[in-house]
Parts: C-alpha cells; structure tokens; sequence
C-alpha cells in the first residue's frame, strides 16, 4: 500500500468538501428543513411533539419509590431539546416543582420528525391525606425552554413531601428512547 501525504492546498480542499457535506444550502434532502443543519434547529415546542405519561412502575405503598416514563415525539419539522424538562405536580390548588435528578448530566438532542425521545419522574410514595403527602391528581410536563406546559392526570398516588414541603421526587434527563 502507497502512502500520500497531503499538501496544504488538498487540506483545505478537503477541509471545505467535508463542511459541504456536512449542511449547509439548500441541498432539498431528507429533514433539511431549514437549509443549515444543526445550528439552525430551533427549540422542541409542545404544539410540535406527543406526549405520552406512563405506563408507570408505580408505588404501590407509602415509603416506595416509583418510576413514571415520560415519551416525547418529534410530529413537525427537526428540532432541539437543551437542558432538562420541566415537570410540577398539582393537587386541588397546590402545585410543587419537581427538581432535576442531581445525579443526571442533561444533554442536547436533535429529534427528525417521528423520533422519540423519554425521560422519567422518580417519585416516593406518601400516605394518602397525610400532612407529609401531595394528593397529586395532575402532573404538568414543560420542554427546555419554553413556557408553555401541557397537564396529564396522575394516577400513581400520593407523593412525599420532603423538609421545605418539595415533593420527594426528581426528573431525569432526556434520552434516546430504547437506550
């Protein structure tokens, strides 16, 4: 096998046919809604994706700890999630903030159209009616970003309360759905 070296003249060339390639004008391909790749992707709305709550790995008594998968699809044009979602948990006229899992790393995904995406909300279980419980009868889910939030019932149970009356529970970050 012949070696070659490059010069800098084939470099540069190189170079310049590996950033056409890589997006950029209006090449009319697949998902090239925007003509410039990655960097013109704007942010994941909620009238643009599905959302699906659940099926859950509930709690089934106080003390337990559940798991409630959340799935995100992608129904319009490419876009970005950056950062974590944000999720609050409602009962009658209380509404309490559920915060990001300290453990998690939060990263940016670019979602095509009908590409997935999940997170999970990890919740401890409280006593029904108790003073140390949120009643929970809704659970409101925000993208990165954004203000607007969409509500879905929640049928897993009461939640915890924690010191400061924070629900006992976190949010994971995003990940690509069958990871």
């Amino acid at each position: 096998m012949r070696a070659t070296s490059l010069t800098l003249g084939s470099a540069a060339l190189a170079a310049a046919l590996l950033l056409t390639a890589c997006g950029g004008g209006d090449s009319g391909g697949e998902g090239d809604d925007s003509g410039g790749g990655l960097k013109n992707s704007a942010a994941c709305a909620l009238d643009q994706v599905g959302v699906e709550v659940g099926p859950a790995n509930a709690a089934p008594v106080a003390g337990d700890t559940g798991n409630v998968p959340v799935t995100v699809t992608n129904q319009g044009a490419e876009c970005v999630l950056d950062g974590f979602p944000t999720v609050a948990l409602e009962a009658d006229d209380t509404s309490a903030t559920v915060p990001s899992d300290e453990a998690a790393t939060a990263q940016q995904l670019t979602l095509a159209k009908d590409t997935p995406t999940t997170f999970t909300i990890t919740y401890v279980r409280g006593e029904a009616g108790g003073a140390e419980s949120l009643d929970v009868t809704k659970v409101k889910i925000g993208l990165p970003g954004a203000s607007e939030t969409q509500s879905f019932p929640w049928s897993y149970g009461p939640v915890a309360l924690v010191t400061g009356g924070a629900p006992n529970a976190s949010v994971g970050a995003f990940a690509q759905a069958g990871d």
